[in-house]
C-alpha cells in the first residue's frame, strides 16, 4: 500500500507536468525526501512491562518554508507510507499557497489498546526522540489519524521542557488553552464544506436537490456531515470503522454525533428510547456505502478506498476527497470515463493545514484571533484557490485533480528554479 501511494502521487505529478513544464532540476529535487527519521520509542506500560514502538518523521521538501504535516497513530504506519504522505503534503501546501513544505510523522500501533497514561508516555517519548528534527522554523507537526488536541498539547509541552522555554509554535492543533487556534479542531471538515459549496454553485445545484453519503465519521467526516445537514443537504448514509447506516429519508446528523459520543458506534443509533428519533434505517458496510446511488460521495476515512476493483460500482455524480488519497490513480481513470467529477484531497481537505498555519502565525505573534476571523480567512483563502483550480480545469479540459497539481507544481517549480537551474549556470 505505501509504495502504491507514492506511485499514485508520482503519476499525477507526471500528468500535471504536461501542462506546467518543470525543469529537470526541480524534477530531480522532488524525487527524494529532504530528510527521513526512524526512531525507537520505549514505553513503560501500566502493568510494569516495557514495549518499544517504531516512530517516523519525514521532511519532504522545504523550498517554500518550514515543513508541515500531521502525526498519525495507526497499526499500518510505515516509513514508506509516511514518506508518501509527506510528498502529498508538499503539494497540498503549495496548492493553497501556504509558506510551508510537506512533512508527515507517525507511530505504528493501535492506540485503542493503550491507556491514557500509556498514550501520554508514548507521545512524550516520541518528542524526546525527534526533538532535534522539528522546530517552529524547521518542521511543525499537527494532529492526524487517531491523534487529537490533548496529544498535541503533551507533545508541545515535552518539546518546551527539552528546549527550556515555552514553544507553542512547534506544534499546531493544540488545545486552545495551550495556544491552539479557535476553529482548528473542525477546520478540515469546514474547509471541505466551503469547497463543496463553491463547486456545487458552479453546477447550479441547490442543497435541497442533493443526497450525500459520508464514509468516515471521525473528526473531519462528522463535521462536514453536520454542516451539510444544517445547510439543507439530505445526508442519507454515514459510516465509521465498524460499519454504517442508511436511510433514504435522510439522517439526523446532530443526533448521530451525540449518540456516537455516548456509545462509540452507529449501528444501533436509531432505536427506541435512544437519544434520537425512531427512523427506519438499514445497516451497511463501508464498501456498500461507496456504491450507493447518491449525488455526492465523501470518502473521509483512510487512503485507497476506491480502487480499480470497485470504481465501476460508484454511482455518485460528485466525489469530494476529505481523506488523504482515498482514490487511486487507476480508479481516477475509470471514474473520469464514467463522467464523475472528482475534487481532490490536496484542495478539499486543506482546511486543516490552513488553520494550522493561522495557529502558527498566532503563536509567533502572540495575537489570537476570534472564531469569526478564522472562518472568514479560511473561507476566503480556500475558496480563492478552488476558483483558480476550477479555471485551470476549464481552460485545459482536464480533471480537477490534474488542475490542482498544475496549480501546486507551478508554485513549487518557480520556488525551486529561483535557486538556479542548469540553464542558468550554463549561460
Amino acid at each position: 500500500m505505501p509504495a502504491a501511494l507514492l506511485t499514485d502521487a508520482s503519476r499525477r505529478l507526471e500528468q500535471a507536468a504536461q501542462y506546467a513544464p518543470i525543469s529537470a532540476d526541480a524534477t530531480e529535487r522532488l524525487k527524494f525526501p529532504k530528510a527521513s527519521l526512524k526512531v525507537a520509542i520505549p514505553v513503560r506500560m501500566d502493568d510494569g512491562s516495557l514495549r518499544v514502538f517504531e516512530g517516523y518523521r519525514v521532511r519532504y521538501d522545504d523550498t517554500r518554508g518550514p515543513t508541515k504535516g500531521g502525526i498519525r497513530f495507526h497499526p499500518q504506519v510505515t516509513l514508506d507510507e509516511v514518506q508518501s504522505l509527506a510528498f502529498w503534503m508538499t503539494f497540498k501546501c503549495a496548492a493553497v499557497n501556504l509558506p510551508f513544505g510537506g512533512a508527515k510523522g507517525g507511530i505504528a500501533l493501535n492506540p485503542k489498546t493503550l491507556s491514557k497514561f500509556e498514550l501520554e508516555r508514548l507521545s512524550r517519548g516520541y518528542i524526546d526522540a525527534i526533538a532535534s528534527f522539528i522546530g517552529p522554523d524547521l518542521d511543525i507537526p499537527a494532529p492526524d489519524v487517531y491523534t487529537n488536541p490533548m496529544i498535541m498539547g503533551w507533545m508541545m509541552d515535552q518539546y518546551s521542557i527539552i528546549k527550556g522555554k515555552r514553544s507553542p509554535a512547534v506544534i499546531t492543533g493544540k488545545p486552545v488553552s495551550m495556544g491552539g487556534s479557535l476553529g482548528r479542531s473542525t477546520a478540515t471538515g469546514t474547509g471541505a464544506f466551503y469547497v463543496l459549496q463553491t463547486m456545487m454553485a458552479k453546477y447550479g445545484q441547490s442543497p435541497e436537490q442533493m443526497t450525500v453519503a459520508v464514509q468516515g465519521f471521525g473528526n473531519a467526516g462528522s463535521v462536514i456531515a453536520r454542516q451539510l445537514f444544517e445547510a439543507g443537504y439530505k445526508v442519507v448514509a454515514v459510516s465509521d470503522s465498524k460499519g454504517g447506516i442508511y436511510s433514504s429519508k435522510g439522517l439526523h446528523i446532530p443526533d448521530i454525533q451525540q449518540f456516537k459520543r455516548t456509545h462509540h458506534t452507529m449501528q444501533a443509533v436509531y432505536c427506541k428510547d435512544s437519544v434520537c428519533n425512531i427512523v427506519e434505517h438499514d445497516n451497511l458496510t463501508n464498501e456498500e456505502l461507496l456504491s450507493l446511488d447518491v449525488d455526492i460521495l465523501i470518502p473521509a476515512a483512510l487512503e485507497n478506498q476506491i480502487t480499480a476493483e470497485n470504481a465501476h460500482s460508484i454511482q455518485a455524480k460528485y466525489i469530494f476527497e476529505v481523506a488523504n488519497g482515498p482514490v487511486t490513480a487507476d480508479a481516477d481513470i475509470i471514474l473520469e470515463k464514467k463522467g464523475i467529477s472528482l475534487f481532490p484531497d490536496i484542495l478539499v481537505n486543506a482546511g486543516g493545514v490552513m488553520v494550522s498555519h493561522f495557529e502558527w502565525v498566532q503563536n509567533r505573534s502572540g495575537l489570537y484571533w476570534q472564531l469569526d476571523e478564522v472562518h472568514s480567512q479560511l473561507s476566503s483563502r480556500i475558496t480563492r484557490e478552488a476558483e483558480t483550480i476550477w479555471q485551470i480545469a476549464q481552460k485545459h479540459s482536464i480533471s480537477f485533480r490534474t488542475a490542482a497539481y498544475i496549480h501546486a507544481l507551478s508554485r513549487l517549480s518557480t520556488a525551486l528554479d529561483d535557486r538556479g537551474t542548469r540553464d542558468y549556470y550554463k549561460s
